[in-house]
């Protein structure tokens, strides 16, 4: 690197100023400038070049004399705005980047660090071409270390930060400033604070943890540390981009090094675990900040609700909703909307709309158009589509405007009802009433036709909008690759990842796991490997579909080691697995013969309150049935509640007839008339039809003879 030292300069004061350090005027000025240095120095006359530099720092010092006498107390640290006349600005509109670099290192020398740093904000802010010139921050922060004045020269390297980060040259920037050191210039907590914050707001994280390893690192050299700020910023920079990894691995360090966090950071790092599913995770946190002291506010609670609601955790949700009241908050619209949405998605619409109407008769708040339209979808999907209307109606007629997502709403809930014609009705309607279907609107139709196999109706739609003047994104191509997947396409599925890249979109968790399914489906378990590693290292955090269908696969596979595997990597990463998931690893179990393993599945399953699905519980069942322990595959079953352990009983009876294993189905036949006289008939027929082909007539004759008594 050139180091560029400005050459010493004479100044002549007015001796009506000359106790005042900051009061003075030019009487004569000797300049030679770094590129002219050589020749100025032979030459007993100025150069056009150093005659330009003597003018302007002229024209600067009085700028700054009139400015500084007249507004601004001489206690300011700040340096004031030059404000130049028309033939001033005229003159310094003229300078080239080096003429302008060697006035403010002239000025930093001659005049002080503060007329220096006038006219240094003056070129920054004037154009572009001064703004760019990186020779001109290293001249003037070089000067003012010169002068002593680190903190001014740690100013001006900030304000290069600034603008080399717009102009995509923040890197560049952060090499200088490291670089600086050669030049005496040692960068301040705050400036690589800056730095910081500056390539978080860009989204350049990695060179944020690079500027925090240099402070880590250098600060017992230059006396340096990272802040609170600093790591704030970092951490929640990785929220807002949803890397929820790297998002924690900051909030530790910040905690580790005794920082606390603020209400802000604490709502956003609980609505960031919760929208990527880590929602005790999410739980935890708050409970810890609490006990750390923070005061959780109205905010952090309804965070914390909503978190719980998409969970569906919604009896937990209503703890914290009685924990904040008790703490004195009053909850507001928002907070009941939150619970009223929970209610509907866990599919409690009745309670749901009880506490509507309970909003509905406050005084204090009355439902909003997210309320009613959070009531609605409830309603959309539990396709009541008559009270979603009514709701509408009402809704109108209070005052309140649907918005596009209300009419998308009721519409998605019509199409998935195959009523497409209603559908298109609310389309009229939103046209008419000034709300212009856009491709929100679109894309809930094509879904919904294409759902119902009506993919030719789906893509004339489709070409409708695109007419029309919508653009398709990254739902629309969400939808077009799940109908490939759906149809084994994989080639045209991949090719829609591909068309979504170019858009600038990235695939997201979503796309993956559609893929995994795909190829989990298709027994390719290495390219489910693959795909799934892959969206580990881009920061995207698997679903419980993700790993459900890893589970499925290997299971299938043949592979219930690498099933468990994944099984208990989900539970380790907060994703809690449900009833499909258990499912899945319990089949594989089975179909190697692990049944002790299994079962103890089963049973932390039904611990966890989740109803195994028929081909679980059935499964297990059958499988214990076959090594001939009845018992063991009867006690499975008494865990369920009556109406389930019927369904499956009858099942399992059939499905041991068709084996021919009648002494096992009697024995559940005979289990099954103690619990239900009103035997059924397919059940029957196939027992007695097994008997007969067997040979079995006295098991045909005990259930006969039962039956004619009617014991039960």
């Amino acid at each position: 690197m050139v180091r560029l030292r400005p050459a010493q300069h004479h100044l002549r004061r007015s001796s009506t100023h000359a106790s005042d350090g900051l009061l003075f005027r030019f009487r004569h000025f000797r300049y030679s400038s770094t590129v002219d240095d050589a020749s100025s120095s032979s030459s007993p006359s100025p150069s056009p070049s150093t005659s330009v530099v003597r003018t302007v720092c002229s024209l600067v010092c009085e700028s700054y004399h009139h400015q500084h006498q007249s507004y601004l107390p001489r206690t300011s640290a700040r340096p004031p705005n030059l404000n130049l006349n028309a033939d001033s600005h005229k003159a310094l509109s003229m300078l080239s980047p080096e003429q302008a670099t060697a006035v403010v290192a002239a000025l930093a020398v001659e005049a002080g660090s503060m007329v220096a740093l006038s006219f240094f904000y003056w070129l920054v802010q004037y154009s572009s071409r001064f703004r760019e010139s990186m020779r001109m921050y290293i001249v003037s922060a070089t000067a003012l270390v010169g002068k002593g004045n680190m903190e001014r020269a740690n100013e001006v390297m900030e304000c290069m930060v600034r603008n080399f980060g717009v102009m995509g040259r923040l890197r560049e920037a952060v090499c200088m400033i490291l670089d600086m050191r050669t030049q005496g210039l040692y960068p301040s907590t705050k400036l690589l604070s800056c730095v910081v914050g500056v390539a978080c707001e860009l989204g350049a994280v990695e060179v944020a943890e690079e500027v925090f390893d240099e402070m880590c690192d250098r600060g017992g050299v230059d006396m340096v540390s990272p802040d609170a700020t600093s790591l704030k910023t970092i951490l929640i920079a990785y929220c807002r981009m949803g890397r929820v990894r790297e998002a924690e691995r900051w909030l530790s360090a910040m905690l580790d090094r005794g920082f606390s966090v603020d209400n802000a950071t604490m709502t956003l790092i609980i609505r960031v675990l919760s929208e990527n599913g880590f929602f005790s995770r999410a739980l935890e946190y708050f409970h810890k900040f609490v006990e750390m002291g923070l005061t959780a506010n109205l905010i952090n609670y309804t965070a914390l609700i909503d978190g719980l609601c998409k969970r569906g955790s919604i009896k937990q949700a209503f703890q914290v909703f009685e924990e904040m009241v008790g703490k004195g908050w009053k909850p507001n619209v928002y907070t009941h909307t939150t619970l009223i949405d929970g209610m509907c998605k866990k599919g409690w619409t009745d309670k749901a709309f009880r506490l509507f109407l309970k909003l509905v008769r406050s005084e204090n708040y009355k439902p909003d158009v997210y309320t009613y339209t959070a009531m609605i979808s409830g309603y959309c999907k539990e396709e009541k589509l008559n009270r979603a209307e009514a709701l509408l109606t009402r809704m109108k007629e209070q005052g309140l405007v649907p918005n596009t997502n209300t009419y998308t709403t009721i519409i998605d809930g019509h199409c998935k009802s195959s009523n497409f014609a209603r559908a298109s009705e609310l389309m009229d309607v939103m046209s008419k009433e000034g709300f212009v279907p856009n491709m929100c609107t679109y894309n809930a139709v094509v879904d919904g036709l294409f759902k119902k196999g009506k993919s030719g109706e789906a893509r004339n739609l489709l070409e409708r909008a695109l007419q029309c003047g919508m653009e398709v994104d990254q739902v629309t191509y969400t939808i077009l690759f799940n109908e490939h997947c759906k149809r084994g396409e994989i080639k045209q599925a991949i090719a829609f990842v591909s068309k979504l890249l170019k858009l600038g979109c990235s695939p997201d968790m979503h796309f993956y796991t559609s893929l995994v399914s795909v190829f989990s489906r298709q027994k390719d378990m290495k390219e489910c490997e693959r795909l799934f590693d892959e969206a580990v290292s881009l920061g995207l955090t698997p679903t419980k579909q993700t790993y459900t269908s890893m589970i499925s696969g290997y299971s299938r596979d043949g592979k219930s080691s690498l099933a468990v595997k994944y099984f208990e990597k989900m539970r380790d990463q907060g994703c809690v697995p449900d009833s499909i998931s258990f499912g899945a690893v319990i089949s594989g179990l089975c179909r190697e013969s692990k049944l002790n393993f299994a079962r103890r599945l089963y049973d932390s399953m039904i611990d966890r309150g989740l109803a195994p699905c028929e081909v679980t519980r059935l499964t297990l069942a059958h499988e214990y049935c076959k090594k001939d322990e009845s018992a063991v595959a009867m006690a499975i079953l008494e865990r369920l509640d009556k109406k389930l352990w019927i369904r499956t009983v009858n099942t399992l009876i059939r499905k041991l007839c068709s084996e021919k294993k009648v002494g096992i189905a009697s024995l559940f036949l005979h289990r099954l008339l103690d619990k239900d006289p009103n035997l059924d008939r397919v059940t029957r027929a196939a027992f007695m039809t097994a008997c007969y082909e067997s040979s079995n007539y006295s098991l045909v004759s005990n259930l006969t003879e039962r039956m004619s008594k009617g014991i039960g």
